[in-house]
């Protein structure tokens, strides 16, 4: 049985290599149910979703971490966001007649930034050029220039699920060449079709029979908004009573809606006095989908 909607640490025994592999399923089709995703982008964000999970994986925070990417491209943007308690969310825009006209690379010149929002520590961002129109190389780019961590990924979706592996070495640990190279080189006669079929504990079998490998417990994967009532209610406050009020005089409501979850949140002109008179309204009261 494949796993779902989980993500697993592994590391091989009396080395500095670690490795995370990520299964989803539900919360893959939960992000593309937002919209009517071509095949082709959809897959795309899969393996963004995939690799924003081995990413928040490979640190120690408490918060979020959001990879977005921007091109030229068909793929105008794309953002995956996973937070410590690997809670997934994202999208993406694109071109509809770059698409059509350009079968293979989706990107084009652009670039990726890494942003980790820390409840315990400064903010961090880091920002790399889009490499060989591929999330997994463009990151592997990343993790060299801005970490300077040996680092290899594999990523791989279709329509029903995403995947993928990470493996690299232990942080602060000398660098085991030998070791690694062998590892790396085991890893690279892994197939997008392996990953999508095999549990983690099949493929890693398949590729590191012969290696001490230890595989730690699954820990749940789901996809999950951030976005919230009280959260616009606050927005519309650093908005202000005069701007909100204008909106209200003109459409006769404030409408705003969350681009991850389409989810939206509707304030009638009692909801606004409620929001500058301090008051806060009823949770939900007017929310639609």
């Amino acid at each position: 049985m494949r796993n779902k909607d989980t993500l697993q640490r592994f590391v091989f025994d009396n080395s500095n290599v670690r490795g995370i592999f990520v299964h989803l399923g539900n919360s893959y089709q939960t992000a593309l149910e937002r919209y009517d995703y071509p095949d082709a982008v959809g897959q795309e964000l899969g393996q963004a979703l995939a690799a924003s999970a081995l990413l928040s994986a490979s640190i120690k925070f408490d918060g979020a971490l959001i990879m977005q990417t921007q091109s030229q491209g068909a793929i105008q943007m794309l953002v995956a966001q996973c937070n410590h308690a690997r809670h997934l969310r994202g999208l993406a825009r694109w071109r509809g007649a770059e698409l059509a006209a350009v079968p293979g690379d989706l990107y084009g010149a652009g670039r990726m930034t890494i942003t980790i929002d820390n409840r315990n520590d400064a903010r961090y961002q880091g920002i790399v050029s889009l490499s060989g129109g591929s999330l997994a190389r463009t990151l592997e780019h990343y993790f060299k220039q801005s970490e300077q961590l040996q680092t290899h990924l594999w990523l791989a979706a279709d329509p029903q699920q995403a995947v993928g592996m990470l493996l690299q070495h232990l942080p602060g640990r000398e660098p085991d060449a030998d070791t690694w190279n062998r590892i790396e080189t085991l890893g690279a006669t892994l197939t997008s079709q392996e990953m999508l079929s095999l549990s983690t504990a099949e493929v890693l079998y398949r590729l590191f029979h012969e290696e001490q490998v230890r595989l730690f417990e699954a820990e749940p994967v789901s996809f999950r908004c951030s976005c919230s009532r009280d959260k616009v209610a606050d927005m519309l406050r650093a908005l202000g009573a005069d701007e909100v009020r204008d909106i209200l005089k003109e459409e006769g409501k404030v409408s705003v809606g969350c681009e991850f979850c389409n989810q939206h949140y509707l304030f009638d002109a009692i909801d606004a006095e409620e929001l500058f008179a301090g008051g806060t309204p009823t949770p939900g009261s007017r929310r639609s989908h």
